[in-house]
C-alpha cells in the first residue's frame, strides 16, 4: 500500500459525494460500486444476532447498495461534516437520513433520528485493472436501528409509504444475501487493520 496524501484523499472524497447525489436523484446505488476496492469490505450492524456484510466489488453493489438500497426512492443521506486522518488513510463521514417524505403535521420530512455515519480505510491499489487508482477498501456503518424502525412505522400509520418503501422494509433477516450471524460474519466488524490492533492507542488494564 502506497501513502496518499491529504489532498489526494480530498480529491477522491470530492467525486464520492458527487455521485452520492447522481444517485439518489435516480434511486439506484449500483454505480457507486466503481469506487470500492475489488477485495473491498463493506458491513454494518442490525442486532446483535443480526449483521451485514458484503465482501468484494460485486456483493457490495449486489447486496450493500443493490438489494439494501432498492425501494428508497427519494431518500437522501445528507453528510454534515466528514473527518479526514490522511496519516491512517481513513475517512469519518457523518450523515442524516432523510426520506423525501412529508410529515404533514410538521411540514418537514421523516427523518431517521440520532447520528449516522460511515467509516472509510482509502487505498491507492497496486496492481490489476485498478492499477494506480484510489478506492475504498473497506467501510462500516452505523445508525440507530430502533429509530429506524420507529420511522418507518410512522411513515406506514400515516398512510405514506410507496409500494416500493414496504417492500423494503420486508428485506430483512438471515435469509437475505449479506445478512449472518456474529460468529458467521465473512469479515470482522471492526474494519480489518482495527482488529487486527494496527493503532491501538489504549490497552485494556493488565494487558
Amino acid at each position: 500500500m502506497t501513502t496518499l496524501t491529504r489532498a489526494e484523499i480530498e480529491e477522491f472524497w470530492a467525486t464520492w459525494l458527487d455521485i452520492n447525489r447522481k444517485v439518489e436523484a435516480t434511486g439506484d446505488w449500483r454505480p457507486m460500486a466503481e469506487w470500492y476496492a475489488e477485495d473491498a469490505t463493506y458491513g454494518w450492524m442490525y442486532s446483535v444476532d443480526e449483521h451485514f456484510m458484503a465482501v468484494g466489488r460485486d456483493q457490495i453493489r449486489d447486496y450493500a447498495i443493490g438489494i439494501e438500497m432498492d425501494g428508497l426512492d427519494g431518500w437522501h443521506y445528507d453528510y454534515q461534516v466528514t473527518m479526514i486522518d490522511e496519516a491512517k488513510s481513513m475517512v469519518l463521514g457523518f450523515w442524516k437520513q432523510r426520506s423525501g417524505i412529508i410529515n404533514d403535521a410538521t411540514g418537514e420530512e421523516y427523518e431517521i433520528l440520532g447520528i449516522g455515519g460511515s467509516w472509510f480505510g482509502v487505498e491507492r491499489q497496486v496492481g490489476g485493472a485498478d492499477d494506480g487508482l484510489i478506492k475504498f477498501a473497506w467501510q462500516r456503518d452505523w445508525f440507530d436501528m430502533p429509530s429506524t424502525a420507529h420511522t418507518f412505522v410512522e411513515i406506514i400509520k400515516a398512510d405514506k409509504a410507496p409500494d416500493t418503501l414496504l417492500k423494503r422494509m420486508s428485506v430483512s433477516g438471515l435469509d437475505v444475501p449479506g445478512h449472518y450471524r456474529y460468529q458467521d460474519l465473512p469479515s470482522s466488524v471492526w474494519p480489518p487493520p482495527v482488529e487486527r490492533g494496527d493503532y491501538i492507542e489504549q490497552k485494556p488494564p493488565g494487558a
